[in-house]
């Protein structure tokens, strides 16, 4: 039977704004807030990362909210799934070998790990290519469809049968990073928050 996100945190419906809250309450350790290292867009785009942030998920009629910790070393991701008190309900990890879904339903494995997510959780991350686009940067492995802002920002983008939307940058110049996305596909909504990056994931 597949466990939906809802039974995984058992805490449908609450706001990003509750989420937050209760992140900023808990006694969590959060990464330091750093600057993207000086480099031109082809060495940003495949240098390894850690980011700290929050998801709220929209899929055939239902929402969900989480809190994130991503950690990106190509080519290897490792997804934290968070409650709002800080608590991990399930870890994601690719490879090129494999990936695997652990939560409270047990250990899950397969070749896909973007497959594996719709099984277990019923949505997924496009880990394919949500490593650029977080970055404010198309992915290079395929065509891409680019609207950019008065600056050169990007300010929506359509690749791989997504829409990703830049809501919000980090500040005004034009190279910030994005720090409030949506990303459409079919059916799902994906809005994505960025608190913190480290670019020196450990």
């Amino acid at each position: 039977m597949k466990l939906t996100f809802a039974r995984l945190l058992a805490i449908p419906r609450l706001s990003l704004l509750q989420v937050s809250l209760a992140v900023l309450v808990s006694g969590c350790a959060l990464l330091p807030s750093r600057q993207p290292p000086a480099m031109r867009p082809l060495e940003i785009s495949s240098a390894p990362f850690a980011m700290n942030g929050r998801i709220a998920v929209a899929h055939q009629e239902k929402r969900y909210t989480a809190g994130l910790r991503w950690t990106h070393r190509p080519p290897s991701d490792e997804i934290l799934i968070l409650a709002p008190l800080g608590q991990t309900v399930a870890r994601v990890y690719r490879d090129d070998h494999k990936a695997t879904l652990d939560d409270s339903g047990g250990h899950h494995q397969a070749d896909d790990a973007e497959a594996l997510m719709e099984q277990v959780l019923g949505w997924h991350l496009p880990l394919s290519g949500l490593h650029q686009w977080v970055l404010g940067l198309p992915d290079g492995g395929g065509p891409a469809q680019i609207e950019r802002d008065g600056i050169g920002r990007i300010g929506s983008l359509r690749q791989a049968n997504w829409e990703i939307r830049y809501l919000r940058y980090e500040g005004d110049s034009p190279d910030s990073l994005p720090s409030r996305l949506q990303l459409n596909h079919e059916d799902l909504q994906l809005q994505l928050l960025i608190d913190e990056w480290d670019w020196n994931p450990q």
